[in-house]
């Protein structure tokens, strides 16, 4: 089974860059030989990009706002839109900017495209400040990457698991 673990974000602009940094501390773990990591920045047709190649699961570290403390994680099944209700127009202005585009958009094109795993998750995690520029993260963000790549492990693990487990015979 194919998993792709990605770390979203830009490092100059504080907590934002909690994806790259959750991903770069996931990495340093012993991986299975079917997770591939990938640090795709604020690039998402990188992302849309890799998941052409084809996965059956994608995890997300990402910065999020939820309103909550800074710091809280949370893991997302994210609800993509629905494009059969919007325009012509109104679809092509979804996509018009790709370079730059949001985790959510990047996974709606590849949906669109037909690249989506059918399990997308994303880790993400409460930023205090993701808009201002500068280097570090808040104290709460940067001590949440720990338990982080402890959740993407835990799902990874049972990803793999679930595949490997054996079909009773009838």
């Amino acid at each position: 089974m194919p998993i792709l673990v990605a770390g979203v974000g830009n490092a100059l602009k504080g907590d934002d860059g909690f994806g790259i940094q959750a991903l770069a501390a996931f990495r340093r773990q012993k991986l299975a030989d079917d997770v591939r990591c990938l640090e795709t920045g604020i690039g998402g047709m990188h992302l849309v990009q890799e998941l052409m190649r084809g996965y059956d699961a994608v995890i997300l570290f990402d910065a999020v706002d939820r309103g909550e403390a800074p710091g809280r994680l949370t893991v997302l099944e994210p609800i993509l839109p629905a494009l059969d209700d919007l325009s012509e127009t109104e679809r092509r202005d979804y996509f018009s900017e790709t370079h730059y585009a949001t985790p959510i958009r990047a996974l709606t094109l590849a949906r669109e495209v037909g690249a989506l795993p059918p399990i997308v998750r994303i880790i993400g995690c409460q930023a205090a400040d993701a808009d201002s520029f500068g280097l570090g993260m808040h104290p709460a963000v940067e001590a949440a990457i720990p338990e982080a790549v402890r959740m993407a492990t835990v799902l990874v693990c049972a990803l793999i698991m679930d595949v490997r487990k054996p079909v009773p015979a009838e």
